[in-house]
């Protein structure tokens, strides 16, 4: 419960914090990390709110990724700064990757915080948003929980630690403890994240996750098997599997049975609740196993789609960022998985403007892309980090791609991308393809139907999700349908139309019934 202010002085009374509201920044992960943390002080007590509903306290969870991704989270605080200057809320908690990565600099770019709550410490987030009394807090500084790493937050919540690692890949590792049952769900009710694992062992020359949030740590079989059955039993029928990388699971901490022993897990899991789509997001290419394809295309509620950011296709790139594989490799993988598991939706990211990469290379990734043809693929031009190798090369004038050239070469492998999709999309129309769609809701600002060749008009328009259709990040499936359709409800449809990357779609039994009606003819 929120501290008592019962015998408290009035100023004390008039700083206590009973209702927060909170903003949430960045990937996946970071969602599951806030909707844990409305857990926690939802069951301690505190009122949960929007934003525009007279918070007494507001959370930024941050996103310290990318340098535009701080830059986005220094302005949500300061802006929540400045209401607290206005009197219109009590405290500033921020929590996060930025905590975590830039703790030393926070309080200068942001004076004005009131806690600060890292990555490994998410059950003291009642202690930073609880607060103090007024007159306490003004003699005292920011409060923070900021631990170094796993092992050190796991000793100081008294777990045993000896013979314990945090080296993500020698079997002896602390694995995930904290545990994401029990949470707020931001996302629909239908569909959710199931966090598998923590942190990565690759250490990419561009990334800096490994630095904020430590190498692998798997989640205890049982845990992910129990908490996938809590959000089932909750009405979600599609769960999305996280990690930073997910095909390394079970490495860390000894489980044998690895990624295809989870998915086996999560498969019959999805059984007890008469099926559901289990989707595997963020994989990496040099740890996917022959297994691990094989327990995809076998198992019936794994859903055949992959999440696996390739980032180039030159062998010089690859080399330079360290992914520990070649282009050959790569398209030994796609080979295989599209043999093994017929229909199989691959999506991908790539990253042009790296350090060193050249005309040469940038072809090379054209023409990859083009053989390729990804069902869904994200460009990022690179963005120099600080503590990364690369953000060394970018400082070297030899190897720094200028802007412009960035810029260039992501709106070429854009416009590639998008000619493949498009026809992709217009293709699956023109030969009348059958997907079941999982219904999101009524399509914002639309509630007739659009004019469109082979629909009757009348009814409402929809959105939904096909199986190569991940939430959030990939095209959607229009539904034309007559009849009224509840979010969470799975439709066999027709696709009839493309819209760019998206298609319109209608249910099925609506279209045969239109197709079945006696053909009047005029004399």
């Amino acid at each position: 419960m929120p501290p008592s202010t019962k015998n408290a002085d009035p100023s004390a009374r008039a700083s206590r914090v009973s209702r927060v509201s909170f903003v949430s920044l960045g990937c996946p992960k970071n969602l599951v990390d806030s909707e844990k943390m409305l857990g926690v002080l939802k069951q301690s007590g505190f009122e949960l709110v929007n934003e525009d509903q007279r918070p007494d306290a507001i959370v930024v969870n941050t996103c310290g990724f990318l340098e535009a991704s701080k830059d986005e989270s220094l302005e949500v605080i300061h802006d929540a700064i400045r209401r607290k200057e206005k009197g219109e809320i009590k405290r500033v908690v921020v929590a996060g990757c930025l905590v975590q990565r830039h703790r030393a600099k926070l309080l200068e770019w942001a004076p004005g915080i009131d806690a600060m709550v890292g990555v490994f410490d998410r059950d003291h987030i009642v202690d930073a948003v609880g607060g103090e009394g007024a007159a306490e807090v003004a003699e005292k500084a920011p409060k923070y929980w900021i631990s170094g790493n796993a092992l050190q937050a796991a000793a100081e919540r008294g777990m045993k630690t000896v013979g314990l690692t945090v080296n993500g890949a020698d079997g002896k590792g602390i694995g995930y403890f904290e545990g994401d049952d029990d949470r707020v769900r931001l996302t629909p009710r239908h569909w959710a994240y199931l966090r598998i694992s923590e942190g990565c062992n690759q250490r990419c020359a561009f990334c800096t996750i490994p630095s904020i949030r430590g190498k692998m740590r798997s989640k205890p079989l049982d845990a992910i098997l129990a908490e996938a059955r809590g959000l089932m039993a909750s009405g979600a029928f599609e769960l999305n599997l996280i990690g930073q990388d997910t095909t390394s699971y079970g490495m860390d901490v000894g489980y044998d049975g690895g990624l295809p022993g989870l998915l086996k897990g999560i498969d019959g899991v999805a059984r007890e609740f008469g099926g559901g789509w289990m989707r595997l997001m963020y994989a990496y290419p040099s740890k996917f196993d022959d297994a691990s394809i094989d327990a995809i295309g076998r198992l019936d509620n794994i859903v055949k789609y992959i999440d696996m950011p390739l980032q180039h296709a030159s062998d010089a790139m690859l080399k330079a960022m360290r992914r520990h594989t070649t282009r050959a490799h790569t398209e030994e993988l796609l080979s295989k998985l599209r043999e093994r598991v017929p229909g199989i939706a691959i999506r991908t990211t790539f990253i042009v403007g790296f350090p060193g990469e050249t005309d040469d290379d940038f072809e090379q990734l054209l023409e990859f892309v083009n053989e390729q043809q990804f069902d869904m693929m994200g460009v990022f031009r690179y963005s120099a980090e600080e503590g990364t190798p690369a953000g060394t090369m970018e400082k070297d004038p030899a190897l720094a791609v200028p802007d412009e050239v960035k810029r260039e070469r992501e709106e070429r492998l854009m416009m590639l991308q998008q000619e493949i999709a498009f026809e992709n999309a217009k293709l699956q129309a023109e030969a009348k393809a059958q997907f079941d769609v999982l219904v999101e809701g009524p399509a914002a600002g639309r509630t007739k139907s659009r004019a469109t060749t082979g629909v009757t008009k009348g009814g409402a328009l929809y959105t939904g999700r096909a199986y190569f259709q991940a939430p959030s990040i990939d095209s959607i499936t229009y539904v034309q349908s007559t009849e009224k359709r509840a979010p969470g409800e799975l439709v066999r449809c027709t696709v009839v139309d493309a819209n760019g990357y998206d298609l319109v779609a209608v249910p099925t039994d609506e279209l045969e019934k239109r197709v079945s009606l006696p053909i009047m003819h005029r004399h």
